[in-house]
């Protein structure tokens, strides 16, 4: 599995992608939010993303990698399964359930479970599934048993539907990083695109504005969950 950076251990905050820019998409104030508290960080592609109309491997590692400064990521790493046709094969579960193994990450952020995207259906399904097997004491399964915690799911949806999520991060401070690293995606958001507005990023920075707007906030990040979240202090509401 290729890695762009060493694995710290254990991670505080892990991202499943199917492919590069999903994780900026949904998850970056969430990311930088947890750096800017001293915490670990790192992000895991399914597929490399390719092809795309205006994309190559070569373009899309140069977009990534400059997508990974700007996130300060601790630790980025891809199981190159094949885009646009990923499935949940048992191959698969194993080779996902060895990097929980290996980076025993304290949250799981995966992408939400309903989507239009057969990459994104057959990701959850695959981080949930991964995430069983990494408990198992008997398996083939490189490193040592680990569950990790909690599962949260972010939203980089292609349907145009509205879940409600389980709640909403302030991201106002990391609104400019986040789209600064969603921009370094150059050949997926800008090449080949309208430039009028409202363009994919004024989309994506509209809808930070509407989740800040739901919470009060200037900026917001949503999050759903299919498990209870327990609370142990209402005055962090």
């Amino acid at each position: 599995m290729p890695a762009t950076l060493p694995a710290p251990r254990p991670l505080d905050l892990l991202v499943v992608a199917p492919h590069p820019d999903d994780a900026e998409i949904g998850a970056a104030g969430a990311l930088l939010l947890a750096k800017a508290r001293g915490q670990s960080t790192g992000v895991i592609e399914l597929t490399s993303g390719e092809p795309t109309p205006h994309g190559s491997l070569e373009i899309r590692s140069r977009e990534t990698a400059a997508a990974t400064q700007i996130l300060q990521l601790d630790w980025r790493g891809s199981l190159d399964l094949p885009n646009r046709s990923l499935e949940h094969t048992l191959e698969a579960r194993r080779l996902l359930a060895g990097v929980f193994r290996q980076l025993r990450p304290r949250l799981i952020l995966a992408p939400y479970w309903e989507d239009a995207h057969p990459d994104h259906l057959a990701a959850i399904s695959l981080v949930e599934a991964a995430r069983f097997w990494s408990k198992l004491s008997r398996s083939d399964i490189p490193g040592q048993p680990y569950h990790p915690p909690r599962i949260l799911h972010y939203f980089s949806i292609h349907l145009r539907i509205h879940p409600q999520p389980a709640f909403v991060l302030d991201i106002s401070q990391q609104l400019p990083q986040k789209m600064a690293a969603i921009a370094c995606y150059e050949s997926q958001f800008i090449t080949g695109r309208n430039p009028d507005p409202p363009t994919i990023l004024d989309d994506i920075r509209d809808r930070a504005r509407y989740w800040g707007w739901s919470i009060g906030r200037h900026y917001g990040e949503p999050y759903a969950s299919r498990e209870p979240i327990g609370l142990s202090d209402l005055n962090v509401l």
